[in-house]
Order: structure tokens, then sequence, then C-alpha cells
């Protein structure tokens, strides 16, 4: 039997690689996995792209008795200012307990679980119902034209057959009431990005200026502060809701079915403190100003200026919709330009839950499943064109005193080695499950 590799080593060399995006170079970090699997016996497929930012498939022969099933990762990072770290961003270090570096969540890790996974079923001759697909991307953090996009638009016919897809943010522990729910990501936000320009009159810094566009700018960034876009319930969010009340005692489980009702929801979530600060963006669209553009001079009143809007609308709304309660919501005429828009599909495929949830239960008997809808977007979008149903699944048996949300693009980005051991068991087990007849 060939050598099953390490999560822990293996994440450890990709940390590594300084794939940080912009610019990229994911060449020589994919080129690495590339080797590490040919070597092991699978079919490789290096897809070749500008700027040195290749794409991977490799693929596990299965039974044909099941559609392929799609794995896939990016391994594209965040910047890290090293100033601000306990441990080198780069050096992937393991220190107490944790692999330690940019990208350790973010998704090399993840990308260590998948591989070590499909290499060990490899190693141990397991045939799945259906292949597998281990999908190596570039870019995702820019938005994704040099991986996911590049290849749904021209080489789609790689995923041929392919129903459901496992990709990140998902499987990860959420602490309510005592209970430990894992969140599994069945759809997700869009993402819509927009300019919104304001006027006014332009003149000398030397004479007073009252109600111009500096002014007006004041007043729409006050008002995206201060102000909430209105409350929506949507399916995901009320099964998820509906699950995790049925797990918790009174009168905690009565409290969280009552967001479900849209005239308490936001009184509520102002009663649950830090858990309803997380919960808030399943409810609403939400739009954040991150960009401001305008004036050239210090003695020069600008007459015009550009406010770069982070907007993720809900699966079940559309961006006209958005648009109409952004207008509303800042309360004064403004000039919306859409700069970027990817749609997400609005009706999740549950039809590979319950293996999921079940593969957790077997590792953890406390674990209970519950659907997510993400807050923000991932590389799904693109591959839900092809038809393909994303379950964000990379799971980590991480304690309740691990903040996962804030340590993911922060400093100190590291993971708990139980948890890459945890998550690379998990979807081994997947691969052993996938397709087969329950029991």
């Amino acid at each position: 039997m060939r050598e099953i590799p390490d999560p822990i080593e293996l994440l450890t060399r990709l940390i590594r690689f300084d794939t940080t995006n912009p610019p990229g170079r994911e060449g020589p970090c994919v080129r690495y996995l590339a080797e590490f699997l040919d070597r092991a016996g699978l079919p490789t497929q290096l897809l070749p792209n500008e700027g040195d930012r290749p794409n991977l498939i490799a693929r596990l022969p299965g039974c044909g008795e099941a559609p392929p099933l799609l794995m896939y990762g990016h391994v594209d990072v965040v910047a890290a200012d090293s100033r601000h770290w306990t441990h080198p961003p780069f050096e992937g270090r393991v220190v107490d307990g944790c692999v330690w570096g940019r990208g350790a969540l973010d998704m090399k890790g993840a990308v260590a679980m998948m591989t070590s996974a499909v290499l060990r079923a490899k190693a141990e001759g397991i045939r799945p119902a259906g292949d597998i697909l281990l999908a190596i991307l570039a870019d995702e953090e820019a938005g994704g034209r040099h991986g996911a996009r590049l290849l749904v638009e021209r080489h789609s016919d790689l995923f041929d057959g392919v129903r459901y897809a496992i990709g990140e943010f998902g499987g990860v522990p959420i602490y309510i009431a005592g209970r430990r729910f894992y969140a599994i990501q069945v759809t997700e936000k869009q993402p819509c990005w927009i300019e919104a320009t304001l006027h006014g009159p332009a003149g000398h810094g030397a004479r007073p200026m009252r109600g111009g566009t500096m002014a007006r700018l004041a007043r729409v960034l006050s008002a995206l502060d201060q102000r909430r876009m209105p409350i929506h319930i949507t399916p995901v969010t009320r099964r998820m809701l509906k699950t995790v009340a049925a797990h918790v005692p009174w009168p905690k489980g009565l409290v969280l079915r009552g967001l479900l009702n849209a005239r308490l929801t936001d009184r509520i979530l102002s009663l649950l403190g830090r858990t309803g600060r997380s919960l808030e963006p399943l409810f609403r669209n939400t739009a954040n100003a991150t960009i401001v553009r305008g004036g050239e001079k210090p003695n020069v009143i600008p007459g015009e200026i550009t406010l770069g809007i982070d907007g993720r609308i809900l699966p079940d709304l559309g961006v006209e919709e958005f648009l109409d309660e952004l207008r509303a919501l800042i309360g004064e005429p403004v000039e919306l330009s859409i700069a970027l828009h990817d749609p997400a599909p609005s009706k999740p495929d549950y039809g590979l839950f319950d293996t999921l949830g079940g593969v957790l239960s077997r590792l953890d008997p406390e674990a209970v499943a519950i659907p997510l809808l993400l807050p923000g977007s991932t590389d799904a979008r693109f591959f839900s064109k092809l038809g393909i149903q994303t379950y964000g699944f990379t799971p980590m048996n991480l304690p309740e005193a691990f903040d996962f949300f804030s340590t993911i693009h922060g400093s100190d980005e590291r993971i708990p080695t139980e948890a890459l051991a945890f998550g690379t068991d998990a979807i081994f087990r997947v691969i052993e499950r996938y397709g087969r007849p329950k029991g």
C-alpha cells in the first residue's frame, strides 16, 4: 500500500508558497500538488493560464454507479502583514497544537484535507460509486476570473455529469445553548458591488461650503452605518433555525423561533448580543462603504465623489429589489451603477446533505447538522451555472473558544492539528459513502 500523506505536513508545505492575491503566483504551489498527485498514480490535468496561474484537475476513478463528485479548493490567499503575526505568515510552523500561516483556514487547510483524503482512498484501493474530481483553483480571493469562472466558461466539459460538489466554508461547529451544531453551507449571498456617485457645487477651499458634495457623502455614510434594510426570512434560514430550536432547551428554543417572525427579528437579534450580530446578515441584504474617490487638491472642493459599496443580496431576491432598498436606506438621490453582480441559486438541492451530516455524526456523536446561508460568496456561484450544487464542507471540530470567522483573513491565522485530522477523516468517509445505499 502506498504511503498516505500527512495533512499536517502537506499544509505546512502549501503555506510556504506565497500565493498572495494579487498577484496570485499560484503556479509553483499548483505544480507541487500536481506532481504529488501524479506520483500517487492519479490522472491529472494541468490547465495553463496567463500569468503562471494554472488550475489543476485530478481524478480518482469510481465504479460508474453514481455521477462524479467534485471537490474543489483554492490556493491563493489574501495579504498578510508579518508585523502583526506571532509567527511569520508564510513559514507554516506547527506551534501549540496548531499549524500557523496565511491560508491555514482559507483555504490551504481544506485543500490539504481534500488532497490527503483522495490519496488515502487511492492508497487503500477504494473505488467510490462515482469518480471523485479534485480541482485545485487559482484566484478565488480576487473574483475567480483566472480560476473557477475560467473553468466554467472554457472547460465546462470537464464537469459533465457532476451534480454535487464540496467546497469551502462549512462543516464548522457553531455553539448555541451548550449544543454543537455543524453548519453545512447550501447557498450563499450574491455579491453586488455598487458605485454611488454624488454631485455638488465645486469651489475654492478657502470659501465656506455648506451642503456640498462632502456633506452629502457624510450623510450617505451615516445612513449606511445607522440604518438597516428590511428583514427577509429565507427558506434556508428558516430551516436552520427550526432545527436549532428543536435541539436546545426552553426558553432558548422559543427565542430562536421568534427570529422567524419578521416583526420581532430585529428586537431579538439585539438581545442576542454577539450571536445576534453573527445571525443578522442571514435576514437582510447588506451594504457597506469600502472605497471613496474624490478630490484632487487640498484647496479645491470636489464637485463629484464616488463611493464604492459592497452589497450582499439574499439568494431569493433580485438586484433591482436590492437597489430599491439601498436607495430607500440612503434617503437622497445618488447615481447607482453596478460594478459587479454574480447571482446565486435560490433553491438548494439537499440530496447530499444527509450523507454529509451522517459522516459528521459518526465522527462526533453530539453533532447536529444544520443548513447554512453564507453571508459572503465563494466559487460556488460559478459552478452553480453548470447545475452543480455546492456544499460548504470543510469539517473542523473546533473548540468553542476558537473564533473561526475572526481568524480567517486576520493576523495569526491558524488551524488546530486535531481539526485538520478530523476534516481529512470526514472527507475520506464521504468518498467511501458517496453514492452508496444508506446503512
